[in-house]
């Protein structure tokens, strides 16, 4: 069957490297929430010298990072090639993950959990562009709806691996990376397709990454710091000043540089600014559900690690399976409709969640139903919101804007995480009944949010809102014209 760029016989190979290095980049991102209180207890001698706040930093300082970065690897695969930056990615990431399973404090693994979000960030925007030119043309959509949901199965996912592989070791949670990483950087080194650069001149403005980091670090930081602190201290205050000056000087450094990190013009499109709205709230809410999921069965219920793997484990596998039955209804009915379907489907699992829960374990009264509710939710909602930004991208923006998109995400992960702790506190336990009810009932709201963004989206119909006269892009960046 012949490919676009003439790569008949390593087609499928291809393929398969492109979704592992992805799926293994996204699961990374959320794995770790399982393996936190192990963390903790192995950082801290067993005591509780070491506070949720603390080790939130594991899961924020790669997130952050990850978004900041996103865009600056998107450009520089236009510019240098897909292919050298995606496999730089790939090695980075395997090193520093190798890094991670040897750290010997918390210091040590969040940076580098920092250098491994540098490797994944070189992955995933250039991921997309080196998909479309390995698939043929009639496979673009069925290739970009794949990729939207492996991101989508492997941020589910990770609550089960984490729970499977904390109960050997914490530290295999990164180990279980490097055979992974290895094999794909063999395999793609032959057969990956080689598209040419698109672009010239300078990388985006990096100063704004910096900017972007020490905003969304600082407002992290006042969140899971304010409860020990005090919301008044001094520091807390300091922290939220920094998070505002870096902001905004980022929002007007962006609309100035004549190359910057984010093209905020692209959010102009309706649908592009509507999906990435809805991927930040949508992705806000999904960071509470998770996380608290996790901790309320280690720290409430007191489950093992792997018992809360294999609770978890409806949600996740009815994320891939809600996607591929859906895939047909977002061809013909558009992107909307599933985003508001799947909004109030997590909506209902969050409030389930307000009225039964109990600090007695009550698996099929309580957290099963929920997760059923979430679960198809998510599977509904995520991946579509990510599939309905980059259908409304110009072709030759979708390595770029693909990384816009999922800057946004990593961004609302964090953002989840910091409101999770905030509410619930550094210390969690069975008295943390209400602050947990607190926090599903911003979840449900947030739902509630995104459902109203599906409706937005619905009204603008199922085609493409890039004008007609955007210049039509090449195979090695396209973005397919239905990317349901």
């Amino acid at each position: 069957m012949p490919t676009t760029l003439g790569f008949p016989k390593h087609t499928r190979t291809a393929t398969v490297v492109v979704l592992v290095a992805v799926f293994m980049t996204n699961l990374d991102l959320w794995i770790v929430n399982v393996a936190l209180p192990a963390m903790g207890a192995s950082f801290s001698g067993g005591g509780s010298g070491v506070t949720l706040g603390s080790l939130s930093w594991v899961l924020n300082a790669y997130a952050i990072t990850f978004a900041a970065l996103l865009v600056v690897a998107g450009r520089a695969g236009d510019r240098i090639g897909q292919r050298p930056v995606f496999l730089t990615g790939i090695a980075v990431f395997t090193l520093a993950s190798l890094g991670c399973a040897l750290a010997p404090n918390l210091a040590t693994l969040v940076v580098a959990r920092v250098v491994q979000a540098v490797g994944a960030s070189a992955q995933i925007p250039t991921s997309l562009a080196l998909l479309l030119a390995t698939v043929p043309t009639e496979r673009r959509t069925h290739a970009t709806r794949n990729w939207a949901a492996v991101g989508g199965l492997a941020a589910a996912a990770g609550p089960v691996a984490g729970g499977l592989l904390t109960e050997v070791d914490w530290r295999w949670v990164f180990a279980v990376n490097v055979p992974i990483g290895i094999a794909a950087l063999v395999a793609g080194r032959s057969v990956l397709p080689k598209p040419a650069a698109r672009e010239r001149g300078a990388l985006p403005d990096l100063l704004g990454a910096l900017l972007l980091i020490a905003s969304v670090a600082a407002l992290s930081g006042a969140l899971v710091q304010a409860p020990d602190w005090g919301w008044a201290s001094g520091g807390t205050v300091l922290l939220v000043a920094v998070a505002v000056t870096g902001g905004v000087a980022f929002v007007l450094r962006s609309l100035r540089h004549p190359r910057p990190l984010f093209e905020l013009h692209l959010l102009r499109l309706p649908r592009f600014g509507a999906a990435n709205a809805g991927s930040l709230v949508f992705g806000v809410a999904f960071s509470i559900m998770l996380l608290s999921n996790v901790l309320w069965c280690q720290e409430v219920w007191h489950w093992s690690a792997l018992r809360t793997g294999v609770a978890l484990v409806p949600g996740p596998a009815l994320v891939p399976v809600v996607t591929l039955l859906t895939a047909r209804a977002a061809q013909r009915f558009g992107h909307g409709p599933l985003v508001a379907a799947g909004g109030l489907l997590f909506t209902g699992g969050m409030v389930w969640r307000v009225c039964f829960a109990s600090v007695t374990p009550d698996y099929l009264r309580d957290l099963l139903p929920s997760q059923l509710l979430t679960g198809t939710g998510v599977g509904l909602a995520l991946g579509t919101l990510v599939a309905a930004g980059v259908h409304a991208l110009p072709g030759h923006r979708a390595a770029t804007g693909s990384a816009l998109v999922n800057s946004v995400r990593q961004i609302s992960a964090t953002i989840g995480v910091a409101v999770l702790v905030a509410v619930v506190g550094s210390h969690v336990g069975a008295s943390s009944r209400n602050d947990f009810r607190i926090a599903w009932w911003a979840a449900a709201a947030l739902g509630l949010a995104t459902s109203a963004i599906g409706v937005h989206l619905g009204r603008g119909g199922a085609g493409r809102t890039v004008s007609a006269t955007s210049k039509e892009p090449e195979a090695g960046a396209q973005a397919p014209a239905d990317a349901s």
